[in-house]
């Protein structure tokens, strides 16, 4: 029996274990940097947003997204901030995403059928929110998604429609549509 060739064949086994171990150790340092980092960038983008930085904070938003394209919360925050900057188009291509990834997020529609609104293209607005409407008629999302189906159907030139839309916003308790009402002809 060899017992060079046992003792060199368990010091590679050991050295093998040891390397391995390293490589997970660091691995795993790597990876929780990288999540770290992550959340770091995407709480500034939180903080510049709420400090009213929305193109400071598309930046940081931007930068997540690099790094985690499917980072939900970043692209839906991104999109509010593009819709704030009046970015329209780009708040539509987010919240976009945001449909095809989770097409079921009331919130997502709402907000771009209203982005559609502002560019004043009516006719791709009623679709996500009769969308939204479909997916929870009865939630507090349907009385804003009324309430902007009825500013696209004022748009369409259907005054009697949108003033329906509001009425029924405003029986889920949508202040704004309260106002609107006060402020129109509607019956």
């Amino acid at each position: 029996m060899n017992y060079f060739h046992e003792y060199d064949t368990l010091k590679n086994n050991t050295m093998s274990k040891q390397i391995i171990l390293l490589l997970t150790f660091l691995l795993s340092n790597l990876l929780t940097s990288y999540s770290q980092d992550i959340d770091g960038m995407f709480n500034q983008g939180e903080q510049k947003k709420m400090a009213g930085e929305f193109h400071t904070a598309i930046g940081f938003y931007t930068k997540v997204l690099n790094s985690k394209p499917d980072h939900l919360n970043a692209l839906l925050q991104r999109a509010f901030c593009q819709s704030a900057e009046k970015n329209y188009q780009a708040a539509i291509d987010d919240y976009t995403k945001v449909i095809a990834a989770h097409p079921e997020h009331i919130w997502a529609y709402i907000s771009r059928g209203s982005a559609y609104n502002k560019l004043k293209k009516f006719d791709l607005a009623m679709p996500d929110f009769d969308k939204a409407l479909s997916l929870n008629p009865d939630n507090t999302e349907a009385g804003e998604a009324l309430n902007n189906r009825g500013w696209a159907k004022e748009g369409l030139n259907d005054h009697d429609a949108a003033c329906k839309d509001w009425n029924e916003s405003k029986k889920k308790g949508n202040e704004e549509a309260k106002i609107i009402l006060k402020n129109t002809h509607c019956k």
